[in-house]
């Protein structure tokens, strides 16, 4: 099968220097497709998209390793699967001729957590072999696993004591199931029979298992849908990474009509269910005009906004604008503050930290604080733990008084309701798309060259990287 071809052009001027600041090779961005659907309604824009280049992905001992190329250019590919129309709850969709079989399939992609204790270390390790977590020098990518190895064993213990505090586990896959169910529940409603799959990025269930029961399951038509409301390349770039390996090798998944939703932030049902929480939240304080909106997001390294142009700092911004606008329009004018936690190592994240605005607050004379975890919609270790525990301890040491966290979203049925809607208005975009393989820059498979890498690399590593201020910053910071 061949690729279909791109009719489409920048659509946004904050794009079109994005190209430039890419890492990828040319050739793999000549390859890359990205398809794009909008949809209006009472003035909230949402979007899907898809975007497949050539890589490679596979997985050695558990350990999942697959290199990543991607653009933010708004390309909209020719659709090769319609045939008939249809309409359902007022989207107009393109059906093929063969409507009685159409097979809906939603895919949740989420980070994924450590169920037990003896799951931290494994888990550590694949979430710093990511080469969109630790991003090395091409020169030094040999290095990746052997660096991750060093990591995770050094995070451990401390992680351990993390997840110990929180019920000896992270309930995020727990929740993320319930999160599936009803969203099945939800789409039923609105008239739409379909699956729901969650796939983590580096626990079970993985992604490729949830791929691999789609396939079984026969589905004509897929939806993609990360659970992260901000794109970032680390998190919805990552998981995307995985999927496109999986749809370049593979026959079926080739012909399948994809649509990935990117981002949802700025979704009206989002922003509404989000100035709910925090509305509710307020009214717990003896006097909720003077406490301070205090919005924590996890951090990205400065790095990938300012070198390879991830968007997750604009996006952040202009979803905590959106939300303040949703809670003035009701009459709520408290002030408000943005700031970033979960940074790791010694590089520079995206500043404020959470940690340092919080003392800054205190000293300031705030005394009451509600703080909002905005780019996570399950509780895991970072609400739980690094929220709700060590930042709590650290304001009211700070002489912050009154304390209190809006809870994630969860299963707000606001929130359920409108991830529903966002499935269905991505239906229309749903593209079978094939991208070319790549040779030149696949993982090398010989198994004495890659031995001698990672002795060799592990061997640096020790040399290069095992400085005390390096050990100490991972031993102390993140996850």
């Amino acid at each position: 099968m061949i690729a279909p071809s791109i009719n489409g052009v920048l659509s946004n001027p904050r794009f079109q220097s994005f190209h430039s600041k890419i890492s990828p090779s040319s050739s793999e961005i000549r390859n890359l497709t990205y398809v794009t659907c909008h949809s209006d309604s009472n003035k909230s824009t949402s979007q899907a998209s898809l975007f497949l280049c050539p890589a490679s992905t596979n997985r050695t001992n558990g350990v999942l390793r697959s290199p990543f190329c991607w653009d933010r250019r708004n390309l909209i590919g020719q659709a090769s699967y319609s045939v008939g129309t249809t309409t359902l709850d007022g989207v107009h969709l393109e059906t093929p001729s063969h409507v009685g079989e159409e097979k809906v399939g939603v895919l949740l992609l989420n980070l994924g957590g450590p169920e037990t204790l003896n799951d931290v270390q494994p888990f550590l390790f694949n979430l710093f072999a990511d080469p969109d977590i630790i991003r090395l020098p091409r020169l030094f990518q040999f290095l990746q696993q052997p660096l991750a190895k060093l990591i995770s064993v050094l995070r451990a213990p401390k992680s351990k004591e993390g997840y110990a505090a929180i019920g000896g586990g992270s309930p995020l896959r727990k929740i993320t199931d319930d999160q599936a169910l009803a969203l099945k529940k939800a789409l039923e409603s609105k008239g739409l029979s379909s699956n729901v799959y969650v796939g983590m990025r580096y626990w079970y269930p993985f992604t490729e298992e949830a791929v691999e029961q789609i396939k079984r399951d026969g589905v004509t038509r897929l939806v993609v849908l990360p659970l992260y409301p901000q794109f970032s390349i680390s998190t919805t770039g990552s998981s995307i990474r995985v999927l496109q390996q999986m749809f370049r090798e593979d026959e079926y998944l080739s012909s399948l009509p994809v649509s990935v939703i990117n981002s949802w932030y700025q979704r009206e049902g989002y922003i509404k269910s989000m100035a709910d929480l925090i509305e509710k939240e307020l009214m717990r304080f003896s006097g909720p005009e003077e406490a301070m909106i205090f919005f924590s997001a996890h951090g990205v390294p400065v790095s990938y906004v300012e070198d390879a142009g991830d968007p997750y700092r604009d996006q952040m911004e202009d979803c905590i604008f959106l939300i303040m606008q949703e809670l003035k329009a009701r009459g709520i004018n408290n002030e408000h503050t943005l700031a970033y936690q979960s940074r790791v190592g010694p590089v520079q994240w995206l500043k404020p930290y959470t940690d340092e605005v919080l003392v800054e607050l205190g000293q300031k004379g705030v005394k009451s604080l509600l703080a909002v975890p905005v780019s996570f919609v399950s509780e895991h270790i970072e609400t739980l733990e690094e929220i709700d525990m060590e930042y709590k301890e650290l304001a009211l040491e700070s002489g912050i008084k009154n304390w209190a966290r809006v809870p994630a979203l969860g299963l707000t049925p606001s929130f359920i309701t409108d991830l529903a809607d966002a499935v269905i208005e991505a239906l229309p975009s749903a593209t079978a798309l094939y991208a070319p393989t790549s040779t030149s820059e696949d993982l090398d498979q010989d198994p004495i060259t890659y031995f001698i890498k990672i002795f060799l690399g592990s061997i640096l590593a020790f040399f290069l990287f095992l400085s005390p201020k390096l050990i100490m910053s991972f031993k102390n910071h993140g996850f």
